[in-house]
């Protein structure tokens, strides 16, 4: 009798420890919109390579900078949008599965405006084969700069959430990227049609925070449940 008790007991201990050691799931909402741009659309400084010829070979025009981004339907791409607050208390964030890549390729940073989780490996990548630097300049994670004289890739990873860490190259000064870091993987970026989703989200509601590198960040406030899918667009005037 005092066995089957203890064998018992001990069972619902042992389902119990498998619940608390399983990941929380993630909700089944999500949040998806557009960037949309109005008023006069900026012209970015355009890049001389003619210092680095590998590089200027990969590129039928010249390129230039990507401060603002403009798509061919009046979109923003390269804009960071995440959930700000209003995630339960109790949420525990899986943990990340493998890492991300910044690629320096061209003489330029790909992608140029990316997230990552804390904890998740940044995998620096130089496929150009020439000289290049990587500088972090993070205000609530260490900075670092890193050498990369050949093709190579190094990995870093960051220890708190900082929106957004600056990235650049002291060897070409118009190589820039931004690095978003979250405790949480509820955030995207804007592409090529300018538009973002982010999935998953539990119920509730939530401060979403559209962030670019010249305009500065916009906030709205949206409330989602069950498997619903909420549009929140945001509007960003030229100066």
């Amino acid at each position: 009798m005092r066995r089957a008790m203890l064998a018992v007991v001990c069972g619902v201990f042992v389902m119990a420890s498998a619940r608390e050691r399983r990941a929380e799931p993630q909700g089944g909402a999500t949040i998806a919109g557009k960037i949309k741009f109005t008023g006069a659309k900026p012209a970015n400084p355009k890049i001389d390579m003619s210092e680095e010829p590998k590089c200027k070979a990969k590129y039928q025009a010249t390129p230039t900078e990507e401060t603002v981004v403009v798509n061919p339907n009046g979109t923003l791409a390269n804009v960071f949008v995440y959930v700000k607050s209003g995630l339960p208390e109790s949420y525990k964030a899986p943990a990340p599965a493998g890492g991300v890549t910044l690629d320096q390729d061209g003489c330029r940073y790909h992608p140029h405006v990316l997230g990552i989780l804390v904890g998740q490996p940044l995998e620096i990548k130089n496929s150009d084969g020439i000289l290049h630097n990587i500088k972090a300049k993070g205000t609530k994670n260490r900075p670092f700069n890193i050498s990369q004289p050949t093709t190579m890739t190094s990995t870093r990873t960051f220890t708190a959430p900082e929106v957004m860490v600056p990235l650049e190259c002291n060897v070409h000064g118009w190589m820039h990227a931004w690095l978003g870091v979250l405790p949480h993987s509820f955030y995207g970026v804007s592409g090529a049609d300018g538009s973002f989703s982010i999935k998953g989200l539990p119920p509730g509601t939530y401060t979403i925070e559209a962030w670019q590198e010249k305009y500065g960040t916009q906030t709205a406030s949206v409330t989602v449940a069950g498997s619903e899918t909420k549009t929140q667009d945001f509007t960003v005037a030229g100066k």
